[in-house]
């Protein structure tokens, strides 16, 4: 792999890295913002309390599913063309290098996707 492949990759890692970093940022205001809600209970309107903590709760796993399941569904549409992306060195996969981690890799893809499908059919 060239010098300039694995510097796209880097970089491809560390957005990631930094929409998760805010993803994170975003739950704990969220958390602190739920917390705060049992002031209503405090002030004698329990009733605001669950009402607006279902809001919230109904809300995120709307949005975490549709992430979840569009994420899922695209790559279970690519994993044929993945598949087919295996390393192969004279028509034959198993002298490539890189062989064993590309199967790994891909496993490890199957894998989550697998967990991916069972989360969404609960």
């Amino acid at each position: 792999m060239t010098a300039d492949m694995q510097e796209e990759i880097r970089e491809a890692r560390i957005r990631c890295a930094r929409h998760l970093a805010d993803l994170h940022r975003l739950h704990l205001a969220l958390l602190a913002e739920g917390r705060g809600l049992k002031r209503f209970t405090a002030n004698g309107r329990p009733s605001a309390e669950i009402e607006v903590t279902a809001e919230l709760l109904e809300q995120y796993l709307s949005a975490t599913d549709a992430f979840l399941e569009n994420m899922r569904g695209r790559m279970e549409a690519r994993l044929g063309l993945l598949r087919r992306g295996e390393p192969q060195v004279n028509g034959r996969p198993e002298d490539a290098p890189g062989h064993g981690g590309f199967w790994l890799g891909f496993s490890r893809l199957c894998a989550v996707l697998r967990r991916v499908s069972r989360r969404a059919e609960m």
